[in-house]
């Protein structure tokens, strides 16, 4: 008996949950044979399965090394699906700039919650570290971004989160591009007292603030 298109988007959440990459990839073959829509299939299958891993994370039961072998399983079906996603549908992804602040290099979080943002369906300009304000702006600008992302783990490169709103503002484009700032030592606090858009403590509480940013 034929799997029904909801019985195939859960076995593929259950295959990234279960960090099972050939079944991801065998499964999303199914999907392309069946005729599904690839974009749906990646948005209500794989995704979903990396979102539930991202609350397993929240909730202690899930580690990094466990959020990346899960990341594997969803990447393995998306390289399968991918090239079948129509080009209207590409359009649609919302991008986002995401770097750690000048000064600062250490990154692991800020790959992380890449992983986890283009898991969900966006578009990362991943920008690496020790990155500029006036980069961080003008790269959202020339690629028509809907949001920075900036992370720090060191106090004193904090400053440079202030400065990305100020050029933000000083450009007017404050309204068009939102501010999302992350990282050891930053607070919700110190994003309203910068006039930042958002704030976010991991990797899945990005992808939940992204998604509350483009009104999704």
């Amino acid at each position: 008996m034929a799997k029904t298109k909801q019985e195939l988007y859960d076995e593929l959440s259950a295959a990234v949950i279960d960090m099972d990459e050939e079944l991801s990839a065998a499964l999303s073959a199914e999907a392309v044979e069946a005729g599904l829509d690839a974009f749906e299939t990646i948005d209500q299958g794989l995704a979903k399965g990396m979102e539930q891993a991202g609350q397993l994370f929240d909730e202690g039961e899930y580690f990094v090394p466990e959020l990346l072998m899960c990341a594997d399983a969803l990447n393995a079906g998306v390289d399968i699906l991918e090239p079948h996603i129509k080009t209207e549908e590409r359009a649609q992804a919302h991008k986002i700039v995401i770097g750690v602040i000048q000064g600062d290099t250490h990154d692991i979080g800020k790959n992380l919650v890449k992983l986890m943002l283009s898991s969900s369906g966006f578009d990362v300009i991943d920008l690496g570290r020790d990155v500029p304000p006036d980069v961080f702006v003008e790269r959202a600008i020339a690629q028509g971004a809907k949001i920075i992302m900036i992370s720090s783990l060191m106090t004193t490169t904090m400053d440079g989160m202030t400065e990305v709103v100020r050029l933000l503002t000083q450009k007017g484009v404050r309204d068009e591009i939102k501010v999302a700032v992350g990282g050891g030592p930053v607070s919700q606090g110190f994003a309203n007292k910068i006039g930042a858009d958002g704030y976010s403590y991991n990797a899945n509480q990005a992808v939940k603030l992204a998604n509350e940013l483009v009104g999704r």
